[in-house]
């Protein structure tokens, strides 16, 4: 038998599903997460967990499924797989051991949403004051800022990709925006449609 279900599909329909398609927003995978405080700490830190800690401000380093995230002169956002969370915290625990430092697990805290697409800075541009464009905000940058009302970590993985660390509670409050504003482009879209 015939399949007829794209012939009943609108153009409007098809409009809209592209629009949607341009711009994706997901929960990432739970993560380890931990804070790091501490001024001559970055080279013990960064040889436990396996990554080089970045030095350059707001700036970003990755080994594998671990990555760094620069966010004061003093203190980086270490991500890694869930599962790493214990046996990490314990070699940084015993690599810092003769540094003066501070580290926190923040998994339970806070937890991360992934927004991506060709439209991904124009929606994040929604609630941020942030200048997303590639010359001002490239591939690999971190900036602690907010998304409307809420705190977040912004972290540009790649050219439309986008990696939103947010705390657990404002989460939803986030991701709905999000929403709406991806829900505006389509709107957008379907008027220059017409």
């Amino acid at each position: 038998m015939l399949d007829l279900s794209n012939a009943r599909v609108t153009p409007l329909a098809r409009l809209e599903a592209a629009a949607r398609a341009e711009v994706t927003i997901a929960a990432a995978p739970a993560a380890a997460r931990f804070i790091l405080r501490g001024t001559d700490c970055a080279s013990a830190a960064g040889t436990a967990f396996g990554v080089v800690l970045p030095a350059v401000p707001c700036g970003a380093a990755e080994s594998g499924e671990r990555a760094a995230l620069w966010l004061g002169p003093d203190e980086w956002l270490l991500l890694a797989p869930a599962a790493e969370a214990v046996a990490l915290q314990e070699a940084l625990h015993n690599s810092l051991a003769g540094f003066p430092h501070a580290l926190v697990d923040v998994s339970h805290r806070q937890v991360a949403l992934i927004v991506e697409g060709a439209g991904a800075a124009t929606v994040l541009n929604s609630g941020t004051p942030l200048d997303l464009s590639m010359e001002s905000f490239p591939a690999g940058m971190v900036a602690r800022t907010i998304f409307d009302k809420a705190e977040i970590v912004l972290w540009r993985c790649g050219a439309s990709r986008f990696h939103i660390e947010v705390w657990r509670s404002f989460s939803p409050y986030v991701l709905a925006l999000l929403e709406i504003a991806r829900d505006d482009a389509v709107a957008c879209a379907r008027r220059v449609e017409r």
